[in-house]
C-alpha cells in the first residue's frame, strides 16, 4: 500500500510517498481503506519535536529519541471497513468509520483496534467532517466536559477560539450549555459567531482581566496566560485550563487540587470508543461543524504541513488517491 514515510524529525519535506506492507490484522481488529485525515498542530509538533515544556523528555521517550519509531504518522481518520477479524463484533465490512488511532493514518489502509477509539459515522456525515473531529473535538470535549465539568449557565472563556481546539472548544461549551467568550483575532469574528460564540473579543486590544470576576472557565489554548494572572477573571469556584505542562502549571495545579475555591488544570485528552461516540452524536445532531481549509491528495502531504505552520484557518486533511499510487510508483 501507499504511504507518506517520516524520515526523522525535520522540515516538511523530508516526508516522502512510499510502498509499505499492509500491517497484520489482529483478530480482535479492523482493516479500513482511509478516505481522509487531518494534519493537525499536533503532528507538526511530533515532526519537528518540539515538545512543550516538561513535556519534551516524555515525547522523545515515547515517539523516539532521534526519529520517530513509527515512520507512518497521522492519528485520525476516517474511512471504510474493508475487512475485519474473526472475533470482531458490531462492526462489519462496509461500514463507514471514523476515530483515532496512536499512527498510521497517512496511509491507504490502517488497521485498529474494534475495541478502541473507533465509531460508526453517522448518516449524511462525510468523511472529511468525521475526521475533522476527533482532533479539537476530543480534546475540547476532554477539557471541558470532563477535567472542567462545566455546568448549564457557566461562563466559558477561550483564549485562541480560532486555533484547531479553540474552534472546537466553543462549540463544545455551547453544546454544554454554557456562555462562551472567544479571543482571538479581529479577523476570525465572523467565524467564530458563526460557531456559536456569545461574544468575541479582539486578542490584540482587549484585556481579559479587566472583565472582573466573571468567568467559571478559563481555557487558556494559546498559552497566553497564567493561572495566576487569570485569577482576577475567575469566579471564586473558577478553574483555569491549560493545554501545556510546564513547572508553573504543575505547581498551580498542586498547589490547588485541595479545597472548593479556584484550580489550576492541565489534562491528557486520550481519545476513547465513548468519547468518538459522544463526537458521533453531536456531529449527528449537528452541534459540531469542523471548519477546512483544504483537502488534498496524500502525495502533497508535505505541503499540508507547510499550511499548518502558516496557520492557514481551519483543518487540513489528506485523503489517499489514484494520483498518489501511480505517483509513489514513479519514485519508488
Amino acid at each position: 500500500m501507499i504511504a507518506a514515510w517520516t524520515n526523522g524529525y525535520g522540515a516538511a519535506d523530508l516526508l516522502e510517498l512510499r510502498e509499505v506492507p499492509e500491517p497484520a490484522l489482529g483478530a480482535d481488529e479492523l482493516r479500513i481503506e482511509v478516505e481522509a485525515s487531518p494534519v493537525t498542530a499536533g503532528d507538526i509538533r511530533l515532526r519537528t519535536a518540539n515538545f512543550p515544556g516538561m513535556s519534551v523528555f516524555i515525547g522523545r521517550a515515547m515517539f523516539g529519541i532521534f526519529g520517530p519509531r513509527r515512520k507512518v504518522q497521522g492519528s485520525i481518520f476516517a474511512g471504510t471497513v474493508v475487512e475485519v477479524g474473526a472475533e470482531v463484533t458490531g462492526f462489519a465490512v462496509g461500514d463507514a468509520v471514523f476515530g483515532e488511532s496512536l499512527w498510521g493514518a497517512w496511509a491507504q489502509r490502517l488497521v485498529v483496534s474494534a475495541s478502541g477509539a473507533v465509531a460508526h459515522r453517522p448518516d449524511g456525515v462525510d468523511a472529511a467532517t468525521a475526521a475533522a473531529a476527533p482532533y479539537g473535538g476530543g480534546t475540547a470535549l476532554h477539557f471541558l466536559k470532563e477535567a472542567a465539568s462545566v455546568q448549564p449557565g457557566e461562563r466559558v472563556l477561550v483564549i485562541g477560539a480560532g486555533g484547531g481546539v479553540g474552534r472546537y472548544a466553543v462549540q463544545v461549551a455551547k453544546v454544554l450549555g454554557a456562555h462562551v467568550t472567544a479571543v482571538d483575532r479581529e479577523r476570525k469574528r465572523d467565524m467564530l459567531l458563526g460557531l456559536g460564540a456569545d461574544v468575541v473579543r479582539d486578542r490584540e486590544s482587549w484585556d481579559f482581566r479587566t472583565a472582573g470576576a466573571c468567568f467559571d472557565v478559563i481555557f487558556d489554548i494559546a498559552d497566553v496566560t497564567s493561572f495566576s494572572e487569570s485569577r482576577v477573571a475567575l469566579t471564586e469556584t473558577g478553574r483555569y485550563l491549560s493545554l501545556s505542562l510546564g513547572l508553573r502549571v504543575l505547581f498551580d495545579m498542586l498547589r490547588t487540587r485541595r479545597g472548593g475555591g479556584q484550580r489550576a488544570i492541565f489534562s491528557v485528552a486520550m481519545a476513547s470508543r465513548e468519547s468518538i461516540e459522544v463526537l458521533a452524536t453531536w456531529l449527528a445532531a449537528g452541534h459540531l461543524a469542523p471548519v477546512v481549509a483544504d483537502c488534498l491528495p496524500l502525495e502533497d502531504i508535505a505541503q499540508a504541513h507547510v499550511l499548518v505552520e502558516d496557520r492557514v484557518v481551519g483543518l487540513v486533511l489528506v485523503s489517499p488517491s489514484r494520483e498518489s499510487m501511480a505517483r509513489s510508483r514513479e519514485v519508488a
